[in-house]
This record gives C-alpha cells, structure tokens and sequence, in this order.
C-alpha cells in the first residue's frame, strides 16, 4: 500500500484549489487606506495550494496515528483513564447550552446556573465536604487553590508561624510544587515498609510550624492508608489541617470519602473520576471541597440558590479571591455532571469496585513473572517492578516501548520514585475481562522474552509511525515549527 508521508505544506502544487467561493460582493478597498503601513505583510502568506481530497486525506491519516481511550487499552496508572460516555458529548453540544455565554445576564443562564449548583451539592456529598468550588481547571490547579486557602485560614486566626507543608515520598510530583508555589516550605516523610505513611517520622516532624498534609488516599502504591484516622487526629492536634489529593478517588467513590476520613480540603479530577476528556494537556477540571470552617476563605463566585433563583455570590469578603475566569472549564463540569446524573449512587459505588477488582486480578495474574514491592489486596491500580527483567537489560521502559508494538499504551513508568524499575498499572473499571486477559498474556509474553531472547525486545517500538526517539534530545532541542 503506498503511504504518503510528506507534510502538507510539501504536498503543495502551485495553482491547486480545493474550493469554490462566490464572487466577492464587498466593495474593494485599498488597504493602506484602512491600516498603517508597518501593519500590512511584505509578502503574500504561505498557503499550501491543494486539493480538497489531498486535504481530507492529510488530516484524517493524521487522526489515525492519535492514541486515546477510544482506540484501546490505556492502563496509565494514577491517570484513571477511562472511557468517556458519548451521551456527555451529545449533551455538553446541546444549542442550549454550548451557546451560552458567561458574561451574559445570569437570569437568562438559569440552566447553567442551577447545573453548577447541583454539582456542588453532588460532589460534596461524594467527598464529605461543605461546600465546592468548580473553578480549577485542573488538579495541581486544585492543589493551588488548596494551599491558597490554608495560608488564608492560617493567616485569618494570625498563626503566620505555620510555614511548613508536609508531603509523603510516594505523593504526586504536583504536591511539592504546589507547595512551594504558594510559598511553603516543603517537608517530606518516608514510608514504612507496607507502603504506607511512617506513623513514627510524622509524629517526629509535627509541631506548631506545621500548616498542614497533604494526602492521597488510596497512595500512589494503590495502597489505602490504613492508619488514616490516626494520621488527622495527628494532625489537627498540632493545629494543622489535611489536605486530599483526589486523584486517585475512582477507587472509593460510594465507598469512602475523606470527609469522613478527617481530611479538611479535597480536591476532585473531573476529567479522571467522573470520566470526561483528559484532551492534550487540557481541557481539565478540579474542583475542592471543604469543611465548613472553610467556606468563607472559598473562591468567588459561588453559586446560590434565593428563593427560586439561582445567583452569584461575589459579597464574601474572607475569600482568597478568583483562581479561574469566569465559573470553570463548564464544558467539563457538565461532562462530569451527565456521568454522576447517568450512574447514580450505586453506579459510581460499583464502578469503584470493578476498577479494584480488575487492578487485583491483573496483580495476581503477573506477580509470578514480576516483582510486586506490596504484594497484598490494592486498590485501583497496583506497581510491579522490572528488576528483575532488568538483569538482563529489559528495563521499565523497554517493556513500555513493547507494548506499543503491541497496539497498547504503556501504563505509567518509574513513578512511584520509590519502586525501582516500576509500572503503575491501572486498567479503570471500564475495561472487559477478555482485554485484561489480553494485557496480561502481552506482559506475560514479554517477562519471558525477557529471561529467553532478551536481544528481541530491545530497540522497540518497530510497528509504530515513529520509531525509538531520542527523548533527551527532542526534550532540551524541541522542533515547533515547520520550515522548509
């Protein structure tokens, strides 16, 4: 089959047309008459001249090198990729409310209005929670806002002594950076050996610098922190408050929620958990819950209901201000509310348990072939160790570079820092037994490949558009721009 791999610049024929417009009706006027002249191009810009089916062509072989959830399986751990339901698509395209305007007279967006404030209520009860903001548009945004808030609730009971954020060695590379983005000083904590926050180390660290922890739960081990009451009880005792990464919430949605767990703040991933687009670094959504001595430090607006209309409120004079413009990435809050209003509460309580279900039965099926540091019940995802592939040069990322080869996407690698060679894998509830199976007989294949015929694996990907790169390379000497 001939494949035509040129770019569409270099496709170009000159005098090609792939359209017809109707003569132009507007009076011609001359353009200096209009503009500056510094304001007017020398030279005419460069447009491919092509046909219509060249272009057609051109684009759509493009969409066909995209990998997403829709093409196939996509176990990237702590990433909750799932499937997105088509039914969110044709709603969040409705006329009547993708026409919407957010500078609009907010009695004429009523609709809008009253989805926002349902979507606090549902998240809140999801979490355990007051109240909700739905303004981050992300959750390392929501971490933010967060952190924001801490300091304002330190600073409005004027404890400016409390500088010091604490994060675990297992947490997401976001929580230190937000941290220290908003001016803490970052404190790490290791684990203990089952994977866990080291009780001991935590109780060394606290004290009256501390403004307070931050926590996923379940961990990025796809371990739940056992000892989680203790930890708040800790913490709230040395006066600091407990902060939720949300994250990894598809694994306790209906089950758990940390509210309940002590947690003060809590941060949601619309586009991980309820299932709307991850979309090429955008567009994302991360609301935060918080506790009722926290609502008044929340960012304006919110969204209210006075008698049968809904408003909103800018008259909250502790809040730490606007972190988004406008009320959120609505589109994606919408996605999320069509999916929590589709499963309901049992629905979102059962889509936790197959997500647990599945990760533990992939564990099983590999910890023969595969090293697994905690080898016990996790949750929804669980990290294996290429160690000892490794011994043999088939590292993490040559197994990951495999999979490709096999029509897969790779699950996350080398995170969790504190695995070496690790694979957090997470296969989402969405998944069917027959592509678990699947996955597992790939991995499977591989390990033993990699003890046999080591030499065959290396070098891959050798199927896909692209072969191996030069990460380092296309990393510190980025290509951004076509030139002939």
């Amino acid at each position: 089959m001939m494949r035509d791999e040129r770019l569409i610049f270099e496709k170009s024929v000159e005098g090609r047309i792939g359209y017809s417009l109707p003569e132009n009706d507007v009076p011609v006027v001359n353009p200096e008459e209009l503009f500056a002249g510094q304001m007017l191009r020398k030279a005419d810009p460069e447009i491919p001249e092509l046909s219509e089916v060249d272009v057609i062509r051109h684009y759509t072989n493009l969409s066909k090198r995209n990998y997403g959830v829709d093409s196939g399986f996509y176990p990237l751990g702590s990433c909750t990729m799932k499937y997105n339901p088509k039914i969110n698509e044709d709603i969040a395209s409705m006329e009547g409310i993708a026409q919407m305007h957010p500078l609009q007279n907010p009695l004429s967006a009523q609709g809008n209005l009253e989805i926002l404030y349902r979507m606090d209520k549902y998240l809140s009860e999801i979490l355990g929670m007051e109240r909700v903001t739905l303004q981050p548009a992300a959750g390392a945004q929501g971490e933010m806002t967060g952190l924001m808030i801490i300091k304002a609730y330190h600073m409005y009971r004027l404890d400016s002594k409390r500088i010091k954020i604490i994060v675990p060695d297992s947490s997401h590379g976001t929580n230190p950076a937000s941290a220290a983005l908003a001016g803490f000083e970052v404190v790490h904590i290791p684990s203990d050996d089952k994977g866990c926050v080291d009780i001991k180390a935590l109780e060394d660290i606290l004290d009256d610098t501390v403004a307070g922890l931050m926590l996923t739960n379940p961990n990025t081990l796809g371990l739940f922190e056992e000892d989680i009451l203790q930890i708040s009880k800790m913490v709230h005792e040395c006066g600091g408050l407990l902060y939720y990464d949300g994250a990894n919430m598809n694994a306790i949605m209906g089950i758990a929620r940390p509210g309940d767990m002590g947690f003060d703040i809590a941060h949601l991933n619309l586009h991980k958990t309820f299932s709307t687009p991850h979309g090429g670094g955008g567009p994302g959504s991360g609301p935060i819950g918080v506790v009722k001595e926290l609502v008044p430090f929340l960012p304006v607006p919110l969204v209210e209901k006075e008698n049968d209309y809904y408003v909103l409120d800018y008259e909250r004079p502790l809040s730490i201000g606007k972190v988004k413009s406008f009320y959120g990435n609505f589109g994606i809050i919408l996605r999320a509310y069509s999916y929590i209003r589709t499963m309901g509460a049992q629905g979102l309580k059962t889509a936790s348990q197959a997500a647990v279900l599945n990760a533990n039965y992939i564990r099983k099926k590999l910890e023969d072939l595969y090293e697994i540091p905690q080898n016990r019940i996790c949750m929804h995802e669980f990290v294996l160790s290429a160690q000892r592939q490794a011994k043999n040069g088939i590292t993490a990322l040559e197994i990951a570079k495999n999979l490709l080869d096999e029509g897969i996407h790779p699950p996350t690698i080398y995170f969790p820092l504190i695995v070496h060679e690790a694979m957090m894998i997470e296969p989402t509830e969405t998944e069917s037994p027959e592509t678990l199976d699947a996955f597992i007989e790939i991995m499977r294949r591989i390990a033993i490949k990699a003890q046999d015929d080591p030499e065959s694996l290396k070098n891959a990907p050798k199927t896909t558009y692209v072969s191996r790169l030069d990460e380092v390379k296309a990393a510190r000497t980025p290509v951004l721009r076509w030139k002939k």
